[in-house]
């Protein structure tokens, strides 16, 4: 008997049979059960999530011989040839091979006829996305009302394509990726009816590199089984997918954390000898800084993985952050690189070359990045004081602006104080001037809201007044936002002159964006 490929030999016949889709499979059990049948469903989903299988299925459910079901036999002879691809009464057509109005025409010459060996009969239409518009308004009058012995059964895997004509006459179905674990699990059952000698982490490696699809993951179970001569080892399985195990990134990650270039570059060299899948390399490097950053949060999230633990330990948070960004935007533009060798190399300058540079030494308690302004020079504030403001103001709102933030104020309130400065403090009253550019901000309740603040601090009931003036005040807000432009003009400074953002500048034309700059 000639070999049957395990997609084949282990496709679903029945519901039950499905791996994932529970919510799918649930809503088709219960219409059949309460013969609540549509005449056209639409299946939508990824390639290898179960949509043509589905649709075969379905089709037993129609016409097994012991009725509508949701569990057909199986033995009967209408459900024997379906399973064969013998019915006469299922016209399955490929869309991307017959998209041609005349083709559609031809499919459905022969609709009126009553099925001539089940109960109805069944159009499943694959990849029906790739039908031309004509073909659509052929298939749109007889989609919306098709004589009662007739079943559509539609797929795709791009509904967006489908003209919103064809949607709206169809229940819609889409089919979920089926995960990593769903995936290892069915394939470790076949292993163990087959006889089939396997490891488990070979298992998940061949189900994460499925992608969510069943179909892609018993395809690349057939090429293990024939490349370990029946035995499936997670090395043999690591080799034919052209994937490093996450150990294997270790060195660089070691080297990495210790700022070493050239034990980085010896551990790109001992990767680039086994000839990789570069893509998936960079995919294990994401993962790993994934996972370093959960233990860095959560340290008891791990168990015996003492070696993972320790490195996490040697980078910083803000470490972990930029270089999960670095290695996504890698992944993003490894096909624009000249060979993927050179892409995932790139990537790999790029986390040696980038660190966040306001941090602490200590790894669990970063400094903020953003420093309290400190107190006004003199010499700020004559650069913002005008050449009339009385000398006695500028001298007061020195304590002003070291009274403020004692005051405990918020809002509006915290706005209309920071924009004043002190003319007067006495025992019992407190007079500040206000720029009249600036009186839309006054009000009456504002002003109480600062008494009130004032009184508190000192103690004492405090009258308040505000005058206002013509004159330009060296206020709190100003004197902040002069000292910040400063500061980021520093900043500025300080990193165009760094030699590795001079290079990436002159490499890339770039220019550094200075309002970004915290």
């Amino acid at each position: 008997m000639p070999y049957q490929v395990l997609a084949r030999k282990w496709r679903p016949q029945r519901f039950e049979d499905m791996v994932g889709q529970e919510v799918i499979l649930r809503m088709l059990t219960n219409a059949l059960t309460q013969q609540r049948l549509h005449h056209a469903y639409l299946f939508t989903g990824t390639r290898g999530v179960g949509k043509t299988t589905l649709a075969r299925i379905l089709a037993k459910c129609f016409n097994c011989e012991t009725g509508v079901t949701a569990t057909p036999c199986g033995t009967c002879p209408t459900c024997q040839a379906i399973e064969g691809g013998q019915f006469m009464d299922l016209y399955e057509v490929d869309a991307a091979s017959r998209t041609k109005v005349e083709d559609t025409r031809e499919l459905l010459d022969n609709i009126l006829y009553p099925p001539t060996q089940g109960r109805y009969k069944i159009y499943l239409i694959d990849e029906v996305h790739m039908l031309s518009n004509h073909s659509f308004n052929a298939l749109l009058k007889t989609l919306e009302e098709p004589p009662a012995h007739v079943k559509f059964l539609l797929a795709t895997t791009d509904p967006k394509r489908l003209p919103i004509t064809i949607l709206s006459r169809c229940l819609q179905f889409h089919l979920r990726r089926i995960t990593p674990e769903q995936i290892a699990k069915h394939l470790q059952h076949i292993c163990s009816t087959e006889n089939i000698s396997s490891e488990q982490p070979a298992l998940e490696k061949l189900a994460k590199a499925a992608d969510g699809s069943l179909r892609d993951a018993l395809s690349l179970l057939d090429q293990a089984i024939a490349y370990g001569q029946g035995c499936i080892t997670q090395e043999e399985v690591q080799t034919l997918l052209g994937c490093v195990a996450q150990e294997d990134l270790l060195p660089l990650l070691q080297a990495l954390a210790q700022q070493k270039g050239n034990e980085l570059f010896q551990a790109l060299a001992d990767l680039s000898e086994r000839a990789p899948d570069f893509q998936s390399v960079l995919e294990e490097l994401i993962t790993l800084f994934h996972r370093l950053a959960i233990m860095q949060m959560v340290p008891t999230s791990t168990s015996g993985d003492d070696s993972l633990l320790a490195l996490s330990q040697q980078f910083t948070p803000e470490d972990i952050q930029i270089y999960y960004q670095i290695a996504l935007l890698g992944r993003r533009d490894l096909p624009l690189a000249p060979s993927p060798q050179q892409g995932f190399e790139m990537t790999v300058l790029r986390l040696l070359a980038f660190k966040p540079s306001a941090v602490s030494t200590e790894k669990t308690s970063p400094k903020p990045t953003v420093k309290p302004a400190p107190h006004p020079t003199p010499e700020i504030v004559n650069k913002v004081a005008t050449h009339s403001s009385p000398a006695p103001a500028i001298v007061a709102n020195t304590d002003w602006r070291d009274l403020l933030p004692k005051l405990e104020l918020t809002g509006m309130a915290y706005a209309l104080a920071a924009n004043c400065t002190l003319v007067k403090l006495t025992e019992h009253n407190v007079e500040l001037a206000l720029s009249a550019h600036h009186e839309p901000m006054l009000n009456q309740k504002l002003k109480e809201r600062i008494a009130e603040a004032l009184s508190r601090h000192l103690d004492k009931t405090i009258q308040l007044d505000i005058s206002l003036t013509a004159e330009e005040l060296p206020t709190p807000a100003k004197l902040q936002q002069h000292e910040q432009k400063e500061q980021l003009a520093a900043a500025a400074k300080t990193i165009m002159q760094d030699p590795k953002v001079k290079q990436l500048v002159e490499m890339y034309d770039a220019a550094v964006e200075v309002s970004l700059i915290n």
